[in-house]
C-alpha cells in the first residue's frame, strides 16, 4: 500500500511539472496585464492625427522583434533604464525612470512574445556595424542626428535629448531595422517628429548611416 502511494504521488509530481505553462506560452498574457496601459503591440501604426500621437504613453511595440536584439530585451526587461532622455513625447520633462521591473521569468516570457512580432519592411542581413568616416560626415553635418539624439564619441556623450539616445545602439537595436526605419519611416511613424531623410539622402548614404549607428557602443 505505501509503495502504491508513493507511486501515485511521483506520478502527480510527473504530471503538474508536465502540464506547468513555459514562459514564452504566457508572454502575451504577461503583457496584456502589465504593459497595455502604455504600449500597443497590434499594427502597423494607429496614429493618424498629432492628437493619436501625443495620446500615446509610450513607443508602439508592434514590430519589436524586428527592432530590438534579444538579448538586451530581456536583460533591460529586469533593470530597465531611461532611452530617452526627456519624458515620452515631451520637450521639457526629464525622463523619470521609473518603467516598471520584471522578474527573471516574466521578462523572458514578454521577451520571447515581443520579438515574434516582426515586420515585413525590415529585411533580414542587409546592414552590418561600420564606423566610416563618410557616414560620420552624414551623421554629424548632412543629417544632423545629433540634433536630437545623444551618441557616443571617445567615451563621451554628445548631441540632443529630444529623441532616444543612441548610446548603446549596437546592443540594442538591429542594423536592419534601423535602415529599414531610415528608408521607409512612414510605414513605422506615420505621424513623428523625426524628418524623413529618404527624401533627401540616397539608400547608400542612409545604409552608411544605419550601419554607423549599429556601431556606437
Amino acid at each position: 500500500m505505501r509503495l502504491l502511494a508513493v507511486t501515485v504521488s511521483i506520478g502527480a509530481a510527473l504530471l503538474v511539472m508536465t502540464a506547468a505553462p513555459s514562459y514564452a506560452a504566457g508572454g502575451d498574457a504577461i503583457f496584456k496585464k502589465s504593459c497595455t496601459g502604455c504600449h500597443y503591440t497590434d499594427g502597423p501604426a494607429k496614429e493618424k492625427t498629432i492628437a493619436d500621437q501625443l495620446a500615446k504613453k509610450g513607443p508602439e511595440l508592434w514590430y519589436a522583434g524586428s527592432k530590438f536584439q534579444k538579448d538586451w530585451l530581456a536583460a533591460w526587461l529586469q533593470n530597465p533604464k531611461p532611452i530617452r532622455p526627456l519624458k515620452y513625447n515631451s520637450l521639457t520633462d526629464k525622463n523619470p525612470g521609473d518603467h516598471p521591473k520584471l522578474s527573471a521569468g516574466d521578462a523572458a516570457a514578454v521577451t520571447d512574445f515581443l520579438m515574434g512580432l516582426k515586420s515585413p519592411e525590415v529585411k533580414a542581413g542587409v546592414i552590418k556595424p561600420n564606423e566610416s568616416a563618410q557616414a560620420r560626415n552624414i551623421f554629424g553635418k548632412k543629417a544632423p542626428c545629433g540634433g536630437c539624439h545623444e551618441y557616443p564619441v571617445k567615451g563621451e556623450v554628445h548631441g540632443g535629448k529630444s529623441g532616444p539616445s543612441l548610446v548603446g545602439a549596437s546592443k540594442r537595436l538591429n542594423p536592419d531595422w534601423v535602415y529599414a526605419y531610415l528608408t521607409n519611416i512612414k510605414a513605422f511613424k506615420p505621424v513623428r517628429g523625426m524628418p524623413d531623410f529618404a527624401s533627401v539622402l540616397n539608400k547608400k548614404d542612409l545604409a552608411s548611416v544605419a550601419a554607423y549607428v549599429a556601431a556606437f557602443e
